[in-house]
């Protein structure tokens, strides 16, 4: 029985050390939050046609593969005008609050 507990443990344990590797390096969750509020909820609200979007929407890993294809995903041009330091802080603001996260944001 103690050796079942051992191992559960250690498989939690890796599964947070992996999950958390595949986040995106140098991702500011804070300012991702604002840019996310001043640049995407514009076409992802309540009475937009992009529909609403949160960050308990996807899991860790694919909003991380997400982001990686958006520019040929994404509809329109968003992707192609904001610089890669931005999407690199929206990423890590929908990682953090994601379905699967430690701790789930909102977008308010």
């Amino acid at each position: 029985m103690k050796l079942k507990t051992l191992l559960m443990i250690g498989l939690v344990i890796v599964a947070f050390t992996v999950t958390s590797a595949i986040a995106i390096d140098g991702g500011n969750s804070r300012k991702g939050g604002h840019l996310f509020k001043s640049i995407c909820s514009g076409c992802h609200n309540h009475n937009s046609k992009g529909g609403v979007i949160k960050p308990s929407d996807k899991t860790m890993s694919q909003w991380d593969r997400y982001f990686r294809k958006a520019k040929r995903k994404h509809p329109g041009d968003i992707f192609k005008k904001i610089d890669k330091r931005d999407k690199r802080d929206i990423n890590q603001f929908m990682f953090d609050g994601a379905l699967d996260a430690p701790s789930e944001e909102t977008c308010g």
